[in-house]
């Protein structure tokens, strides 16, 4: 039997038969030509430098000022800064509780004609005496006051007496500045500070605004290491407690100079040494903005959890200590902390109106509607 036989193997076709028409090449999303956010060439804008990121304005949230003489904070602040000040508000911590209705009345007096416009004056209030039973004649002022009036506490623990007060104030309508001295180091002093909101914060009548000061940043060691920092219980504690914390409607955060047991660094460094060599000039300004680095390195630590929680609306920029530091530290400039505050800001690649929202138009929203 024969093999079967195979049919002829077709011919291939020719180029002109394989291609009757133009090559469809495959589309691709507008995004493709989208230039990269960081730029990768000379023809795509980089993103701006951190020295270029200045708020148009500023807003001080917290300046310290017990007998409401602000000449020291404006020395502080120099004529640079000094220029794009639009408000401030005036905390009356430390004040003597015979002192303080006077020293109000004085700020409200010249406030109409004062060079430096105050939004508002936070008047010592004591969390643990309760509800005030016959509260003082400036807490019984109408809310067309100007400039507001606010509260100014402490917090060191949950009690009874604690939770009485803040939902009293919160029922007035009042913003209440809390300066938080609960130990942090441990859960439960997030726990304590937590379980003093939730229970104040219970009536729907609570209309009030709370600002808290001395979590960012949080008392901290500058001893420990920015890279054992990163993986220390404590640090993971920040991030789960501050998540937590922005779950309340009302609640903001006081950005102020940290409690870490120094002064912040000179920014820019100082470049005046009378009697020294050019040298030795040098080498002093590189190790204090060595200095300066590393505490920009540790407040954007904090600065990352509590953008990512509170967002930027909710963020407010002062330049005094939350609780003033020792007699045998001395206090933080004015000037120097607003540099590393904005530096450690602009440095996260953030935006124009983040800058201008955390330094100026969030104390004015925050200030602009208190009792």
């Amino acid at each position: 039997m024969s093999a079967a036989t195979l049919p002829p193997t077709p011919r291939s076709p020719g180029v002109g038969a394989r291609r009757k028409g133009p090559k469809q090449l495959p589309k691709l999303p507008l995004s493709a030509f989208t230039p990269p956010n960081t730029g990768t060439s000379d023809q795509f804008p980089l993103a701006p430098s951190p020295s270029s990121l200045q708020p148009e304005e500023i807003v001080d949230a917290h300046v310290i000022a017990p007998k409401g003489d602000l000449s020291s904070w404006k020395s502080q602040v120099g004529q640079n800064l000094g220029g794009r000040i639009r408000g401030v508000v005036v905390s009356l911590h430390g004040a003597e509780p015979a002192e303080v209705e006077k020293v109000v009345q004085e700020i409200q007096s010249t406030s109409s004609t004062s060079s430096t416009p105050v939004l508002a004056i936070a008047v010592p209030f004591v969390l643990e005496d309760g509800a005030p039973s016959s509260p003082p004649s400036y807490l019984s002022a109408p809310s067309s006051s100007k400039p507001a009036i606010v509260l100014s506490t402490t917090f060191k623990e949950s009690s009874p007496a604690v939770i009485e007060a803040l939902a009293w104030a919160l029922t007035q309508g009042f913003t209440v500045n809390i300066d938080v001295q609960s130990d942090l180091q441990q859960d439960k002093g997030w726990d304590s500070l937590e379980d003093v909101l939730t229970k104040a914060t219970a009536s729907s009548e609570a209309k009030g605004k709370i600002i808290l000061s001395n979590i960012l940043p949080p008392p901290d060691s500058l001893a420990l290491p920015i890279v054992k920092l990163l993986s220390h219980p404590l640090y993971r504690s920040y991030q789960a407690h501050t998540a937590s914390l922005s779950l309340f409607a009302n609640l903001f955060v006081n950005f102020l100079p940290p409690a870490w047991g120094a002064p912040t660094p000179p920014t820019p460094a100082p470049f005046s040494h009378e009697g020294r060599s050019e040298e030795a000039k040098e080498k002093a300004a590189r190790l204090e903005s060595k200095e300066a680095k590393e505490w920009k390195r540790r407040i954007k630590m904090y600065i990352g959890p509590t953008v990512e929680a509170f967002g930027f609306q909710r963020i407010l920029f002062g330049s005094s200590p939350a609780a003033p530091l020792t007699t045998s530290t001395p206090a933080s400039n004015a000037g120097d902390w607003f540099e590393l505050a904005r530096e450690s800001f602009a440095e996260l690649g953030v935006e124009r109106d983040a800058i201008d929202a955390v330094f100026a138009e969030n104390a004015r929203q925050v200030y602009g509607s208190s009792s």
